[in-house]
């Protein structure tokens, strides 16, 4: 940088200082950040096979038990179980994984990569429900450590300018391999499926070689010379980052100061700084659990051989898949420019009017069937309605809150909770997932297929209205550590 542009910059304001200075190697910066983005998304990729395994692997698992192919038989109920059996595991690996965070994003992501795929390797070769439970369980516990400290990687990488962007890129990575199992699922048996999923990891393990560990939990570990060599390598390096690296700095240590001051650690516990993100972000998680996703992620091929007279099932699912990731993308094109607030709110009216209008089909054409002579209908000339609002929720759900609520676990959780706030929220998550995919069949039986999604559309009405109320809007907004003003907040709360 000139001398010129040094006195230029002596009477601006940090926060104007720090952008000047990131545009000046911007493109050279971005693509550095991309690819460590891209290079951890590996981890979500390998969730998307894993969450797309479980339904054609259960078709499978049941077509092999009606021709006497398989050593051991899958009811429905064991179906169920071996489904949200990953959900519960994910539980406790959110836990463990908050707790390991602390040791270093990058670390955990190593530690936890290679066994991964050791747990989808015995799923391959499980000869019983019993084993086939246990590596759902261990899986689910790996992977949501893996998901989890994705996000906060890449929120702690990243320049506001692209933090929205980059952080779709993690669900749009995952939508692939969804997409992927459900189109080799149409050919490949349930062991040779589990073999695909056992080698995502492996590439996620390689590509975390040639990353750095984000500046922020360095400097959280008093790891300061590395922390500059890492935000000289994501920023580029000719990029002058000495006033962002400073500002990093500062803020840990105000912050750490501040915390040290409260009375005692059930104090700091209660703070708004943790109780505010905690109660948005788990409130967020419920509204996403509990719309119905996972029950279309879970159960799409059983469930699209239920609904469709003519359409083959995996070509549902597969057609599902494809709307999905396409809507991934988009959501990746207009989070940065359009804020999050208006893609949660038009996720939420749409996701409303798709599944009531599901439940008014299965309900229209349930009393159908119990009054009319069916053989005077065209079989299959109505499958485009379900389809339809299957494909609508999908946008929809893809659009805003399955990313946007994911985004939000990074960008609201000060450092101090980051660790925390994620685990927290994260486990949350995974036990509405688990009450959600093994009550979903339970819900069914009490109320039919209508009411389990006027249920869901209900959900999905208060969904928006949480938005309305609560949600803040970050578009833009630094994260609390890279925020020049952030030492000013901290006096404020005081």
């Amino acid at each position: 940088m000139s001398e010129k542009a040094v006195l230029r910059m002596t009477n601006i304001s940090p926060e104007t200082r720090i952008m000047m200075m990131r545009s000046d190697d911007g493109r050279q910066g971005y693509r550095r950040q991309i690819f460590a983005a891209l290079a951890v998304s590996l981890g979500p990729f390998a969730a998307g096979l894993s969450k797309g395994y479980m339904s054609p692997a259960i078709a499978s698992m049941q077509e092999e038990e009606k021709h006497h192919t398989s050593g051991f038989t899958v009811s429905d109920q064991q179906a169920s179980w071996i489904a949200s059996l990953s959900l519960l595991g994910a539980l406790i690996g959110g836990i463990l994984g908050g707790m390991a965070m602390r040791l270093g994003r990058r670390r955990v992501l190593l530690f936890t990569a290679l066994p991964y795929t050791v747990a989808w390797l015995a799923t391959g070769l499980s000869t019983s429900v019993n084993m086939l439970s246990i590596t759902s369980f261990c899986g689910g516990m790996l992977i949501c450590c893996i998901t989890m400290i994705t996000q906060v990687y890449v929120t702690e990488i990243a320049v506001p300018e692209i933090r929205g962007c980059l952080s779709s890129v993690l669900k749009i990575l995952s939508q692939i391999g969804i997409l992927i199992s459900f189109s080799l699922g149409a050919s490949l048996n349930w062991h040779q499926l589990a073999l695909v999923v056992a080698a995502a990891p492996v590439l996620l393990f390689f590509a975390l070689l040639f990353i750095p560990e984000t500046p922020s939990s360095l400097l959280l570990r008093d790891k300061d010379e590395e922390a500059a060599s890492a935000l000289q390598w994501l920023r580029g390096p000719d990029a002058d980052i000495r006033q962002e690296l400073a500002t990093i700095r500062t803020n840990i240590l105000a912050s750490k100061h501040y915390n040290d001051g409260k009375a005692g650690k059930f104090k700091v516990l209660l703070s708004k700084r943790l109780t505010r993100p905690v109660l948005i972000t788990c409130g967020l998680m419920f509204f996403q659990r509990f719309t119905g996703a996972h029950v279309f992620n879970f159960y799409a091929v059983p469930m699209f051989k239920k609904t469709f007279r003519m359409m083959n099932p995996h070509g549902g699912a597969i057609a599902t898949s494809v709307v999905q990731l396409l809507a991934s993308c988009l959501s990746g094109l207009l989070i940065d420019h359009v804020g999050r607030l208006p893609l949660l709110m038009t996720s939420g009216v749409m996701m409303s009017i798709a599944l009531a209008g599901f439940g008014s089909y299965a309900y229209y054409e349930d009393v159908f069937r119990n009054s009319t002579d069916l053989t005077q209908v065209e079989p299959g000339s109505y499958d485009w309605i379900p389809l339809l609002c299957v494909l609508t929720f999908t946008i929809a759900f893809s659009l805003g809150i399955s990313p946007i609520s994911s985004l939000l676990i990074g960008e609201l959780f000060p450092l101090e909770y980051r660790s925390t706030g994620s685990a927290l929220a994260t486990s949350f998550s995974h036990l509405c997932g688990f009450v959600n995919v093994k009550t979903a069949a339970d819900f069914q039986d009490h109320i039919g297929l209508y009411g389990l999604f006027w249920l869901y559309a209900g959900i999905s009405v208060l969904c928006l209205l949480f938005v309305v109320l609560f949600v803040p809007e970050t578009k833009g907004r630094e994260i609390d550590e890279m925020d020049p003003k952030y030492v000013e907040s901290l006096c404020i709360n005081r």
